[in-house]
């Protein structure tokens, strides 16, 4: 190397960023993952005893993961080879394999081949890593951001083993900035910052050193003078949300959304909304995953709640950012206060289930469409008549009665009896079905034999919600009746959300029964 090659690298240095720069050279130099590098802990007796096994290094940016690499390199004697998946190949790693298998029959050298962002390799490209792995060819170090239990092949993770890393404290970037301010490799303490501005920029960086020290970097840059507080909101602008479109910490704030909604906590709610918009998920990602929640989670309970989330979604593609988050907060909040019922993904998993214990079974006669004179002389549809024309017409057999001793396993059920209420329930948890205009419903209530369509007159009573868990008084010794149920208000309570009435059960104009039901509100 001459006169000129050292001026060359001297100048290369000093044009590198604070973080590069900064970058500690020893274990005594790191600062955090205490865990790992403290003493008696894994990778510090590791590196002490020179025994070195492969290693995924998986944590947020910044934490130390190709620095930790360096300094194990650097402490074991071995030969430091750095490759980045993001534009590296399987022919690199074979020239990479080659050269380490003549530095060790030359030099009994061992190499560690760092692996940046592994996660993008592909199956191939990490099969690739296997044989040379499993000899002790390289000691593979990998680094990933993402959860290697999904982006890393099994077989690779056997072979080596994963180290995660922690975001570091405040305390502890306050000590690497000012470090960085003392260091000769960093401002030799030509920097004067204030304290209030180093604490600033700690909190702002979530954890990442290198953010901190690049926020650093720009603000003593630009300061006339000492940095302030306002020299410090100067140069880190806006804080960078940690969030990945594509990776684990995406999956855990639409999980945090989705469970504030369903546990009724809107201010939570539109938070991880916010998070979510502010990171750059797609608006429409965000406003797919309500109206699924809408059906899911609130179901009858509320069905105006599924309308005002395609409401939502159809005024976002109206209207576009910025003012599309509000049609898309006012339907957050609303999904978070309106009514909670899963009775809709229960139903349908109780029928599936049935549909897979039971089989196939065949379509009952008087339920078949009869559009030949074959199928009419073969009884299909014979028995069936048309609810319209039939003010008290026998009902149909019930989904329990028809199924009796073809399924009794269905729905989890251990005898025939309870096969037969597992049954019932999928029509009891259906709950209300709108029919007509608004002031009546027709009303399914079953039991574990009997399903009885009823006919109710709302007379405008307002919230009326439909609790059926009470059975009605049964009438008769067949139980196939149709029974015509009069509603008469009792009381109407005080609050407009909540109603309270009787029902009076007649058959044929002669009073049989009575029961007491709630609407929204308080229980009776």
């Amino acid at each position: 190397m001459d006169l000129f090659d050292r001026a060359s690298q001297s100048k290369a240095a000093a044009r590198e960023p604070l973080a590069e720069r900064m970058r500690p050279r020893t274990l005594d130099e790191f600062i955090g993952q205490e865990h790992l590098t403290g003493p008696g802990h894994f990778l510090r007796r590791a590196m002490e005893s020179k025994q070195i096994p492969s290693l995924i290094f998986w944590g947020p940016p910044g934490t130390g993961k190709t620095t930790l690499a360096r300094v194990i390199a650097g402490s074991t004697g071995a030969a430091f080879v750095a490759l980045s998946a993001v534009n590296a190949g399987v022919k690199d790693i074979r020239e990479i394999v080659a050269k380490a298998e003549e530095r060790w029959k030359l030099h009994l050298q061992p190499t560690i081949l760092f692996l940046d962002e592994i996660h993008r390799f592909n199956k191939a490209q990490q099969d690739a890593l296997l044989p040379h792995v499993e000899k002790g060819t390289i000691t593979l170090i990998g680094a990933t951001t993402e959860n290697p239990s999904f982006e890393v092949i099994s077989a690779l993770l056997s072979r080596s083993r994963v180290v995660t890393l922690r975001p570091l404290e405040e305390d502890e970037l306050i000590t690497v900035l000012h470090r960085a301010l003392s260091d000769p490799r960093g401002f030799d303490g030509k920097a004067e910052v204030r304290e209030d501005a180093l604490q600033l920029i700690a909190r702002a960086a979530s954890g990442d050193a290198r953010r901190a020290l690049n926020a650093l970097e720009v603000a003593v840059q630009h300061a006339q003078g000492p940095v302030t507080l306002a020299n410090a909101e100067e140069a880190l602008q806006q804080k960078t949300l940690l969030y990945d479109k594509a990776g684990e910490e995406h999956y855990n704030v639409v999980s945090a959304f989705i469970k504030s909604m369903r546990g009724s906590d809107p201010d939570a709610a539109v938070y991880w909304m916010s998070r979510m918009i502010e990171a750059g998920e797609d608006p429409l990602f965000v406003l797919r995953r309500m109206v699924i929640f809408a059906a899911e989670d609130i179901g009858n309970a509320d069905p105006q709640a599924l309308g005002v989330a395609v409401d939502a979604l159809q005024a976002f593609e109206l209207v576009g950012l910025p003012e599309g988050t509000l049609p898309l907060t006012q339907a957050v909040t609303y999904l978070a206060m309106a009514p909670k019922s899963n009775a809709v993904l229960t139903t349908y998993s109780a029928a599936r289930t049935a549909v897979i214990d039971s089989g196939p079974l065949p379509v009952p006669l008087n339920l078949r469409n009869a559009p030949t004179p074959l199928m009419k002389s073969l009884g299909y549809g014979s028995a069936y008549k048309y609810p319209h024309n039939y003010a008290r017409a026998a009902l149909l057999p019930t989904l329990g009665q028809w199924i009796r001793g073809r399924a009794p396993q269905a729905l989890g059920a251990t005898s025939p009896s309870q096969g037969q209420a597992g049954l019932a329930s999928v029509s009891r948890l259906a709950g209300l079905q709108a029919r007509g205009n608004s002031k009546s419903l027709h009303l399914l209530h079953s039991d574990q034999l009997l399903k009885r369509a009823i006919h109710v007159d709302l007379e405008q009573l307002p919230g009326f919600f439909g609790q059926t868990e009470a059975q009605p008084p049964k009438v008769g010794a067949d139980r196939r009746h149709l029974l015509q149920l009069r509603i008469r208000k009792s009381l109407v309570a005080r609050d407009a959300h909540a109603s309270f009435h009787h029902l009076v059960v007649t058959e044929g104009g002669h009073h049989v029964g009575r029961r007491r039901v709630c609407g929204i509100g308080r229980p009776v």
